[in-house]
């Protein structure tokens, strides 16, 4: 990985002043487990965290797939960077001044490379035309009816695209770019008769960007009789609609502080709510949530807040986007809107203090807006349609994990419709039981070998992992060696859920709680735990464990990060002969035959 153009002594100088949390942290939502951070890994789809970050090593490592390194290696995975350019960006973070000739590292593609730098420029002249000339300031007057301030115009680069079909391509034109890539940038158009012009023209001009603030595309809104009334870049190498969320980079530092995520559909939405000071606001774009969009918004929040039109397209939108957050890990609430407003609507017409009060912290749970989301076009003055409204509730209420949860939302059909709570509590078993056996069916007919499959994933699970698995297990049935694991480990469990079992299990003996799986499993929130702890109470073993069989499993659990650690030094051994410098990798090798000897030398 080291590049000898950048001299060692400056890779040195900024890998000891950057913090790899801090790096990671602009990308993945870490949180502290022990002397570690913990995430969704970025380089794979999860959704329970298995990305370790070390603030003491200076490395992350992901559980689940195998990546790891350090800050340097995480920007060129994450970036797609060479090696220059990540020690470039970490330099420019850490404020050192690093002297490379442009022309010593990779570039990005010529054409995309150019396509990124048009997109940079157009967005500073569109800015400038809006603020600063005669011909923006229709524009500029009518956002500031609209209650857009110069700070909202500034932190959003909003610009203006002139009331002409050549102004760009000339601009661009005379500063030498080729205007097919142009074209295919979604910058400039051509005719059938295969003249190019201006694909944005006499419109307020949205810059929208990636993930960290660069111009990848635009959205126009016209402020003439045009009947395209906002008109948005194609897809192309640069923009990928699905792919990103409208300002994300800006909305992330508040989200982060928030732990809280507010969905709009559009940019018009977002720029609305900053307004309103809800500055952890960003936008699909207007298109139904995607599921890269999702995993996006997993990794960065673990609450999220959904606000779209209050219309019939925007309730039914919402809908869909609940479903794909909750299957993606999300605690999701929804913001609803009356009368078929759109939030900037609302805020207009409204106020700022009433759409914070009355829509966003008025957010209502899932299960509220399902039942309100069912009622929808149903007359539930008729019978038939009223039968059809509470059976559909009630599926809904049988997918509910809380006992607490679904009594509460019986009770309230029992009171609305004047029915039986013991028959509405019967019907929404059978409806249980119905959905349970007939997944149990799905589940057999996809793979009706599953408990030979089971058994060949258990006996390549690796000796630390089953480790963990039997003492937890052991830990279930008997509140006494759970006190004793606590006090030799505590909650240093290898697998993040195992660590979260434990941790929830010390507080529930702590509380006086004899051992029941059942009573301890209707306690868990996180239905993925709540399978791995029935799993682990499922498990055959013996009744009674001697201190050196108990010991034999706290060591390899213990082990376990030591023996990674071992790993990581030979790796250090092998790069430092690699690079031929023998004395450092006969000094780790010295250290790798201690850490083993000590490792030997434990309990």
């Amino acid at each position: 990985m080291v590049n000898r153009r950048i001299p060692e002594e400056d890779i040195e100088k900024i890998r000891t002043s950057i913090d790899i949390v801090d790096i990671v942290s602009e990308y993945v939502q870490l949180k502290k487990q022990g002397r570690n951070y913990f995430g969704l890994c970025p380089f794979h789809g999860e959704k329970s965290p298995s990305f370790s970050v070390s603030p003491e090593k200076q490395i992350y490592h992901c559980f689940g797939c195998g990546a790891g390194g350090n800050a340097f290696s995480f920007i060129m995975e994450q970036e797609g960077f060479s090696f220059t350019e990540a020690v470039l960006k970490l330099a420019d973070k850490a404020h050192i001044d690093i002297n490379v000739n442009a022309n010593e590292f990779e570039q990005k593609p010529k054409k995309q490379n150019n396509m990124m730098v048009a997109h940079d420029m157009l967005t500073k002249l569109y800015h400038h035309l809006l603020i600063n000339t005669e011909q923006g300031k229709e524009a500029y007057d009518y956002l500031i009816e609209r209650g857009f301030s110069d700070d909202i115009i500034k932190n959003f680069q909003i610009g203006f695209a002139p009331n002409s079909w050549d102004f760009v391509s000339n601009f661009l034109q005379r500063r030498e770019f080729n205007l097919d890539e142009m074209i295919d940038a979604g910058l400039l158009s051509r005719s059938e008769e295969g003249k190019v012009f201006d694909r944005f023209r006499n419109r307020i001009m949205f810059p929208i960007w990636d993930r960290q603030g660069n111009t990848i595309a635009f959205g126009g809104r016209t402020i003439s009789d045009d009947k395209v009334k906002y008109l948005n870049s194609p897809e192309t190498k640069l923009f990928h609609k699905g792919n990103n969320l409208y300002a994300f980079h800006l909305a992330r530092p508040h989200i982060r502080k928030k732990e809280q995520l507010l969905l709009f559909e559009g940019y018009i939405d977002v720029i609305a709510a900053t307004k309103a000071g809800c500055e952890n606001a960003v936008a699909t774009l207007g298109t139904a949530i995607t599921p890269e969009q999702a995993t996006l918004i997993r990794r960065n929040a673990d609450n999220v807040i959904i606000c779209y039109d209050g219309d019939n397209a925007g309730v039914n939108a919402a809908f869909k986007a609940t479903q794909m957050l909750e299957e993606n890990g999300c605690y999701v609430k929804i913001a609803l809107l009356p009368d078929n407003l759109d939030p900037d609507d609302f805020i207009r017409k409204y106020g700022a203090e009433k759409f914070k009060s009355e829509i966003i912290n008025a957010a209502r749970t899932v299960m509220a807006f399902k039942m309100e989301y069912f009622r929808r076009r149903k007359n539930l003055q008729d019978e038939g349609e009223r039968m059809r409204y509470i059976e559909e509730v009630l599926k809904e209420i049988s997918k509910l994990p809380k006992a607490i949860e679904r009594d509460h939302y019986l009770r309230q059909i029992a009171s609305e419709f004047s029915l039986s709570l013991d028959a509405l509590k019967s019907q929404q078993f059978q409806i249980f039981k119905q959905m349970r056996q007939n997944k149990d069916n799905r589940d057999w007919k996809r793979n009706n070998n599953v408990k030979t499959v089971l058994t060949t994933q258990k006996k390549l699970l690796p000796a630390f992992h089953n480790a963990e698995r039997v003492l937890l297990a052991r830990m279930l049935r008997d509140a006494h060696l759970a006190f004793k694991v606590q006090d030799e480990i505590g909650g240093a469990f290898n697998i993040d859920e195992h660590s979260a079992i434990a941790a929830n299990l010390y507080a529930y003996f702590e509380e006086g709680n004899e051992p029941d799986l059942g009573k301890f499993i209707s306690r868990l929130d996180n239905p993925a735990l709540q399978k791995i702890v029935t799993e682990l109470g499922m498990l055959t073993i013996q009744d009674e464990i001697d201190d050196d069989e108990l010991n034999d499993y706290l060591k390899k659990v213990l082990d376990y990060p030591k023996w990674l650690m071992i790993e990581e030094k030979e790796k250090e051994k092998k790069e430092a002969e690699r690079q031929h410098n023998f004395v450092e990798a006969a000094k780790i090798a010295m250290e790798v035959l201690e850490m083993r000897q000590q490792l030997k030398n434990r309990l």
